[in-house]
């Protein structure tokens, strides 16, 4: 029984991998290539190449991630490198075959919207099951150990803005750099929502007479965890609970009639809290993505 579960362990991040890999390739053949669009990073690079010689996107894929792959292998390891390695041949593999088999949409915009979106959902399932598919992924991963505070999507936003600015100059088109600057915000914000989700949450302090009040209706009506901070006021030298919490977006509506409906004279700040770790929300022990 051990075993199976292992092996189930094993096997599921290819079936991730193959699955995102395809999704990826979809993008690339039937929407982005056919009407001349970069998805930036080494894609878009080999989408551009492709146009002005006689290769393959996909093949072309492949040759400018050899390089890119020998770095990644010597800063993150072989085994890191060989699921890596197998997304990259995937997406050579599935791109060319899917080359001239269908094109779903002629419309520039609807292509840059529906590519990037899936190219998104692909670099996002293939992250997810802990690798990448090579390229600007590997240049990504490597900044992220040096700059943990940005966001994936952001930085892959800041990279492929320049290869769409060179896709401007090959193709000589710039409405096909604005469209591929589409695909390219599209990809950097779903890209964002597919791999943090929308667990972004709401940070409440509460200063009110009514806080012993206030914090047991929060715990019954919305289950969530409330701290109290002691606090002083430094005019009325008066001592006070100061209520903090963190709670997802969707209860804080309720959590303000809660406050209103005990207090109105309750002074209130909440802000929004990007990633939260602990129990009911992130593990902080796993890899950030």
């Amino acid at each position: 029984m051990k075993g199976r579960k292992k092996r189930k362990k094993r096997i599921y991040p290819y079936i991730l991998m193959t699955a995102s890999c395809f999704c990826y390739a979809v993008a690339v053949s039937t929407l982005l290539e056919p009407n001349e669009l970069s998805t930036g990073g080494v894609t878009g690079i080999a989408i551009v190449l492709s146009s002005v010689t006689a290769l393959n996107t996909g093949l072309l894929f492949f040759l400018l991630n050899i390089p890119i792959l020998c770095v990644g292998a010597w800063k993150f390891g072989l085994r890191f490198i060989f699921s890596t390695a197998y997304c990259t041949v995937l997406i050579s593999v599935f791109t060319d075959m899917l080359k001239g088999a269908a094109v779903f949409t002629t419309d520039p915009f609807l292509a840059s919207l529906a590519g990037g979106v899936l190219i998104a959902v692909g670099l996002g399932g293939v992250f997810h099951a802990g690798s990448t598919t090579g390229g600007m992924d590997i240049i990504v991963k490597l900044l992220r150990l040096k700059f943990p505070y940005m966001r994936t999507g952001t930085l892959f936003l800041a990279a492929d803005s320049v290869v769409a600015a060179l896709s401007a100059l090959v193709f000589k088109d710039v409405e096909k750099a604005l469209y591929a600057a589409i695909t390219i915000f599209v990809t950097s914000y779903t890209l964002d929502l597919v791999l943090y989700g929308r667990d972004g949450a709401k940070l409440i302090y509460i200063i009110s007479d009514r806080a012993g009040k206030i914090a047991e209706r929060l715990l019954k009506e919305l289950e969530i965890g409330v701290t109290y901070i002691r606090g002083q006021g430094a005019y009325s030298g008066r001592e006070k609970n100061i209520i903090f919490c963190v709670l997802h977006k969707r209860l804080a509506p309720k959590a303000e009639e809660i406050i209103r409906e005990e207090d109105t004279a309750a002074f209130l700040i909440i802000t929004s809290a990007a990633e939260i770790y602990g129990e009911g929300y992130k593990s902080y022990f796993e890899e950030k993505l």
